[in-house]
């Protein structure tokens, strides 16, 4: 019986079925070799516009770092929506695209000199922070600034938390505030992140109870803030199923009209839930061994090469072209550094080598972390 991408309702329950139809159109038209990264437009679009949009006065800056890739940038940019970026490379790649200075933020709270002196020159002017340093950088680069401060809030039940690097707790973030005032700077807000791939909403919680006891401290200082930015953390489906968008938004917003006032300006940092499930890396098995007790499977994508959220925890789902029978491998990437071990103990059907491999859900943290490491180049994307 010939072999065929073996789909069932575990793939259609993680990635919408009209993804999978394009992707599955796409890979009967073309002749281009894998490995290749494929995002669904629709999708991408889907997302962005439905993130939110139950927030009051709320408005996406999508996260660039999750998917660069210029042509993704083009699209969510004809929404109208803002961009969230860290570096002079992701700001030379929007100002590349027309993207207006007025629509870009940085939530990143320790900037480099040199995207200073790039922001200062294009008239950049909402920043985060979180320490003395960079208020006086920003003092002496981007005097004047709009700026707001990074929070420490709780990161349980986020599958990549992001709660010991940044943010300060609420005695320091006062203190910061003040001091960003006398430093000549604007101070507007607070900023938090709930941890990337956050799948406990009560995160949010506790993180809105705590920026709400910073906000009247502040006021009973005699500064009054306008912006709430919220971050990201909105999760997606890799193996299971998550707390969608939808319902996240509605306690987000029931929190918010409670705690803050009306007119308060809610900005959102979007990126793993914008285009995570619009992506499906196509990869093909380049060998197979018996090594033990263990099958390894190798493919031709790997922790260099596209997926190093695997080192984190990050597991996907894989659509395999194979025969009905299954086994558990040990999934492998191409490299020749042991370090390359996708997973471990994946039940796949038995694939031929040379056969189709898609890893669904890889839209995010995946081409934007790859390398050429060993000298494997770096997988293209492709809009579709």
């Amino acid at each position: 019986m010939k072999n065929r991408l073996r789909i069932d309702r575990s793939h259609t329950e993680i990635v919408p079925k009209s993804t999978i139809r394009r992707v599955l159109k796409f890979l009967k038209d073309t002749d281009l070799e894998p490995p290749y990264l494929v995002m669904d437009k629709a999708r991408i679009l889907s997302r962005a516009r439905s993130i939110g949009r139950k927030i009051r006065n709320s408005k996406v800056y999508y996260a660039v770092k999750a998917n660069p890739e210029i042509e993704v940038l083009k699209l969510i940019n004809k929404l109208g929506a803002g961009f969230e970026i860290a570096s002079e490379g992701e700001l030379a790649l929007l100002l590349s695209i027309g993207v207006e200075p007025s629509r870009i933020i940085t939530s990143n709270p320790i900037k480099s000199f040199r995207f200073l002196r790039m922001a200062a020159e294009c008239g950049l002017s909402y920043f985060a922070f979180d320490s003395k340093d960079e208020v006086r950088k920003m003092r002496d680069h981007v005097p004047g600034s709009n700026v707001y401060v990074r929070l420490t809030v709780p990161n349980e039940g986020s599958e990549w938390p992001l709660s010991k690097k940044f943010g300060v707790e609420l005695e320091e973030a006062e203190e910061l505030l003040l001091y960003a005032k006398k430093k000549g700077l604007n101070p507007i807000g607070i900023t938090f992140h709930v941890g990337s791939q956050c799948n406990n909403v009560y995160n949010w919680n506790s993180a809105l109870d705590k920026a709400k006891i910073l906000w009247d401290r502040m006021e009973q200082a005699g500064i009054s803030l306008s912006v709430l930015d919220i971050g990201g953390g909105y999760p997606i489906r890799y193996t299971k199923h998550v707390v969608d968008i939808q319902a996240i938004d509605r306690n987000i917003s029931s929190l918010i009209a409670e705690k803050f006032p009306r007119k308060t300006r809610i900005f959102i940092e979007p990126g793993r839930a914008v285009v995570g499930d619009a992506g499906i890396f196509v990869s093909r098995v380049a060998g197979k061994a018996k090594r033990g007790d263990e099958n390894w499977l190798y493919i031709e994508v790997g922790v260099f090469n596209g997926l190093m959220e695997t080192i984190g925890g990050i597991k996907y789902r894989y659509i395999v072209e194979g025969a009905k029978h299954t086994k558990k491998w040990t999934l492998a990437g191409p490299s020749c550094d042991s370090f390359d071990v996708i997973d471990r103990e994946v039940v796949l059907p038995e694939p031929d080598i040379g056969g189709l491999v898609l890893i669904l859900s890889s839209g995010a943290y995946t081409i934007s972390y790859a390398s050429e490491f060993n000298g494997f180049a770096i997988p293209k994307t492709i809009l579709i």
